[in-house]
């Protein structure tokens, strides 16, 4: 069956960097779109970042823009997160997501269009 497995989430201190890992398996990973979402105690889950099956589209949040980058490994069947400047607000527990390629338009920033899902790792930035 399909796995993601989201790792590399711990405690850092504001302005810290972090790389967050999310290997796949089960599925011919070079044929999804991957996502990155958060949810923060209390609030919506939101989009963070999506990166398109051959790596050369990406987007962001605007809260994350010019600070998080998404980027994938086909090869090892893994995406990655690099997070720096981490702020208090970016303390969340942190969602990969997979969404096969489709002809329709992609909705990359809408958590309910994408198929797969993996168990989130803690992310907690302290000031």
């Amino acid at each position: 069956q399909v796995q993601l497995v989201e790792s590399g989430g711990e405690l850092v201190q504001a302005g810290d960097s972090l790389r967050l890992s999310c290997a796949a398996s089960g599925l011919t990973f070079s044929s999804y779109n991957m996502g990155w979402f958060r949810q923060a105690p209390g609030k919506e889950r939101e989009f963070v970042a999506a990166i398109r099956w051959s790596g050369r589209t990406t987007y962001y949040a605007d809260s994350v823009k010019g600070r998080f980058t998404i980027s994938r490994d086909n090869a090892k069947n893994t995406v990655y997160l690099q997070m720096s400047s981490l702020k208090r607000e970016d303390t969340a527990v942190y969602y990969c997501a997979a969404r096969l390629r489709r002809t329709a338009a992609w909705e990359y920033n809408s958590w309910s269009k994408y198929d797969y899902w993996g168990q989130g790792t803690q992310v907690t930035v302290s000031s």
